[in-house]
């Protein structure tokens, strides 16, 4: 705790802010969502009653003190009366990711000890079932969704869940809500590690509390006893990042969060931001993506003269808003909101949204300056599972491009050993830095200094006005454009063993909408240069012969010249895809480069160690082509009418 400001509120329990927000906003609706055709709405009073039988319900299971309750689906009212029950419970909230494997479930689940599994639908449940086996902990398990396709012992739909809890005595549940301190464990966030298992990020009651706090003020976000915020929940709850926006920071201003459908990220988000008209919106730099696509292709598609309508009152956005952040606006600005702007933000639905975030992966400048020159200004924020969320945020009257802004008041940063350019490991401290893994002292120790800074493994630099620019990554942990961490080494040492015939294999895939690899194959080595030559190894000739190819070079195969090779590499790249923890992890396109990686060739490092920026720029023209878009024929239309363009996400 701080000595004043932010950093000296006093630290609340999740329980007591809930029972704040009750006092404050009872009756405005706090979730909403959709059955049908028809809204269903629950108001503060409501949902606290709620979070408070699943809490019976989950003691009455036997849900124990510090285990786990996992949740594992799409966002809903359940999810979050689970999370919360859970917590007021005396258990840890554990989200689990919905694109998890069986045994990334299971590992997650025996990892926290979890007691109840709480599963959206009969396709989730099936996971738990291969698994129920090798989870000694487990209890219960309550499927949400749908009705169960057959009976079985200890698994409950919602409702029979829910009534378990519903006529027990207020009193036991009271003595263990009475009983739990704000520096106690309350949740667990499951974090990518950069080899293999994921690490149980233990968050306390003050992370929760203090941060939704934090980022209230700083972000000025108004209380529902003036105006309500709206938000659309759609990330992935398992996240950080949608738990903080969805479930805290609207419960601490009394906002209203409304659930999207399950299929929003495939195409029906914009129908839900349209009918929602959320007044803050966080997307990852996958959505934005998505929305700048459909955006160019509908504005190809139409007439000149709307085109160079839309063109200039582009250039006017983009040159008013970066002449904003140095504190003037032009003329001609009021005119291209009148004529543009206006529009576009109906069509997307964010024509109430004064707040649009990106978070939780890194977005290319080129996004960031087109929905810049719409007048719909994306601000960054930065931050880990961690820092609980974000360490620092962008604000309108505070915000450079490609920069992610300035640390929440009441947090600090400082660059770890920085280099003569001022690059350094950023680090953090505050109210908001984790309390440590579960269970992984060692881990913990690596992350957290002795005077209690979070090393985030990033390399970052402050510009002369304090503004953080994140400049790279000391881990090598990918993030694609969709926020998913992705370890790459487990993945390239698999489709070497798959693939004998591979020497070197990197994955690419950071700020990207999906994986690829560079492939090199083994090949003779120049003893006196150490330059790997073009004639395979005896080793990869037989490979080769075994394949049914007679290659003996290495230009007879690269670039797909050698079928039989091309088809057993794709074999082998297939096998490993099938065991992907999720879809993200899956390598969707592949090269093999015409040289073997070097120490003499810059790509490897004295002990061999892969180089990947150096890789990274040596092959820039191959990478690039993975990612080239397909043109599509364009017919005549109108960008303006952007109301009328179904724009579907992801």
């Amino acid at each position: 705790m701080g000595e004043s400001g932010l950093a000296a509120e006093t630290p609340l329990t999740i329980h007591q802010m809930f029972t704040s927000a009750v006092e404050r906003f009872g009756d405005c609706t706090a979730l909403s969502w959709k059955e049908g055709e028809q809204q269903k709405i629950l108001n503060y009073r409501d949902y606290y009653q709620a979070c408070r039988t699943a809490a019976k319900s989950f003691l009455k299971l036997g849900l124990e003190r510090y285990h786990g309750v996992g949740i594992l689906g799409f966002n809903s009212s359940e999810w979050f009366i689970s999370d919360i029950g859970a917590i007021l419970a005396g258990g840890f909230a554990v989200g689990i990711y919905t694109t998890n494997s069986p045994e990334a479930c299971q590992y997650v689940a025996e990892n926290c000890k979890a007691n109840v599994l709480v599963v959206e639908n009969h396709k989730q449940l099936q996971k738990i079932l291969q698994i129920q086996d090798q989870l000694p902990h487990l209890k219960a398990i309550v499927q949400y969704k749908d009705a169960l396709k057959e009976k079985r012992p200890n698994v409950y739909t919602w409702e029979e869940f829910m009534e378990l809890g519903r006529d027990e005595p207020d009193a036991p549940l009271d003595e263990i809500i009475a009983s739990q301190k704000p520096n106690q464990c309350c949740t667990l966030i499951y974090t990518s590690g950069t080899t293999g298992q994921p690490k149980g990020v233990m968050l306390s009651h003050d992370n929760l509390t203090w941060t939704a706090f934090a980022i209230s003020r700083h972000v000025r976000l108004t209380e529902a006893t003036q105006a309500q915020e709206c938000v659309v929940s759609y990330l992935p709850l398992s996240h950080i990042a949608a738990q903080m926006v969805d479930i805290w920071v609207t419960m601490k201003v009394g906002g209203a969060t409304y659930f999207a459908q399950p299929d929003a990220l495939k195409g029906s988000l914009v129908n839900t931001l349209k009918e929602v008209r959320p007044t803050a919106f966080m997307g990852v730099p996958r959505v934005w993506e998505k929305m700048q696509e459909k955006m160019k292709s509908v504005s190809a598609k139409s007439s000149t003269v709307r085109r160079k309508v839309a063109a200039w009152a582009k250039d006017v956005g983009l040159q008013t808003n970066l002449t904003k952040m140095i504190g003037r606006t032009p003329l001609n600005y009021r005119v291209a909101k009148k004529l543009v702007f206006k529009k576009v933000r109906k069509a997307l639905g964010l024509d109430r949204c004064n707040k649009c975030y990106t978070g939780a992966a890194p977005i290319t400048k080129d996004t960031l300056e087109f929905f810049l020159s719409l007048d719909i200004p994306v601000y960054e924020l930065y931050g880990m599972s961690e820092s609980t969320g974000p360490h620092t945020i962008s604000l309108p009257d505070a915000f450079r491009l490609t920069s992610c802004g300035k640390e929440i008041p009441g947090c600090k940063t400082k660059l770890h050993n920085p280099d003569e350019e001022g690059n350094g490991e950023i680090c953090f401290w505050g109210r908001h830095v984790f309390m440590g893994y579960l269970n992984m002292a060692d881990k913990t120790e690596e992350a957290l200094d002795s005077d209690g800074w979070l090393h985030s493994g990033d390399l970052g630099k402050h510009d002369q006005n304090g503004f953080l620019f994140i400049t790279g990554r000391i881990k090598e942990l990918i993030i694609t454009a969709g926020g998913e961490n992705i370890p790459p080494v487990p993945i390239e040492d698999a489709v070497k063993e798959a693939v004998p015939l591979i020497s070197n294999a990197m994955l690419i895939g950071d700020k990207r909408k999906f994986l690829s690899m560079l492939l090199t194959i083994k090949s003779q080595v120049n003893g006196e240069t150490g330059t790997p030559e073009d004639e395979l190894t005896p080793e990869a000739v037989e490979l080769c012969k075994k394949l049914g190819s007679s290659a003996t070079r290495v230009s007879e195969i690269c670039g797909g010249r050698d079928r039989a090779i091309h088809a057993a590499i794709q074999e082998g790249i297939n096998r490993v895809n099938e065991k992907a923890t999720s879809n993200a992890q899956r390598i969707q396109k592949w090269v093999v480069l015409d040289q073997d990686f070097s120490i003499t060739g810059g790509e490897l490092g004295p002990t061999m160690k892969l180089k990947r920026p150096v890789v990274m720029k040596m092959y820039k023209e191959q990478i690039e082509n993975f990612y080239k878009e397909v043109a599509t024929p364009s017919t005549p239309d109108n960008p303006l009418q952007l109301h009328s363009v179904r724009i579907s996400l992801l």
